[in-house]
């Protein structure tokens, strides 16, 4: 990321498709940040992420199951450790699941799953992280990733007012419904801490082949993560609360 530098950044779901591209990418990043955290449930089975720990070492491979309370909070404890008081500058909330379910097929159970991991999850572990962002917050100025922001995986599914235009998506109710409860989230987040200096954005990082977008997406991940960290590098104080996507356009809620 350009200068002002974000110094550390967290991400979860980082053992496939986007959240590995976003840690390849800001490791390989010629101003690349001190800590890149990857997260993910298995560590120990993630490979490619394994391998890229070992090619740079300001990656920092932990794990974390986002939908467990103890797993957060040792994960919140393994990062101060190295953090200290200079705080997290830049949180990702990526970590997701989708299940295919049109309106005959969705069931009670289906929605409450992916509810608890697309959602609740994300509020959860930027709750259990609001210390250590307001400790970096304290410590810069301006808004952004340089200081202090949460981004929080969203969808182009989750637009209520793009429903028609993309019916594909009616296959995927609880995903699409999960995202648009998260984009509140984003909202009320930016609404709650922008006396904080924290900032918090939702993030549509493109359609993508990766395991849950499937084969019939038009672009690969590594195709979208230039733009994504550039989206990043730009955020200001005009973007808090706002619905971008990996080229910085504005979506419709």
């Amino acid at each position: 990321m350009a200068q002002p530098r974000c110094r550390s950044v967290l991400i979860t779901g980082c053992s496939r498709g986007i959240g590995l591209g976003l840690v390849r990418g800001l490791a390989a990043a010629s101003a690349s940040p001190d800590f890149v955290f990857a997260t993910c449930r298995y560590p120990e089975k993630a490979q490619e992420l394994q391998q890229l720990s070992k090619e740079y070492s300001n990656i920092k491979l932990l794990q974390l199951d986002v939908v467990c309370e103890n797993s957060i909070k040792k994960v919140v404890k393994e990062v101060e450790e190295i953090v200290g008081d200079k705080g997290l500058n830049c949180l990702i909330n990526n970590a997701g699941i989708n299940v295919v379910a049109s309106l005959e097929e969705v069931t009670a159970e289906t929605m409450l799953t992916i509810y608890e991991t697309n959602t609740v999850a994300q509020l959860m572990v930027t709750k259990a992280f609001l210390p250590l962002l307001r400790k970096a917050a304290q410590l810069g100025t301006g808004m952004g990733c340089h200081r202090a922001a949460i981004i929080n995986m969203s969808s182009l599914a989750a637009s209520m007012q793009l429903v028609q235009a993309n019916e594909m998506f009616l296959k995927v109710y609880p995903y699409r419904i999960a995202k648009t409860a998260l984009n509140m989230i984003t909202r009320c987040l930016a609404a709650d801490l922008k006396s904080d200096g924290i900032l918090c954005i939702s993030l549509h990082p493109g359609w993508l082949q990766t395991d849950m977008g499937g084969n019939m997406a038009p672009m690969q991940v590594q195709e979208a993560i230039p733009g994504i960290l550039s989206v990043l590098d730009r955020l200001g104080e005009k973007e808090n609360g706002s619905f971008l996507d990996w080229q910085g356009e504005t979506l419709p809620w």
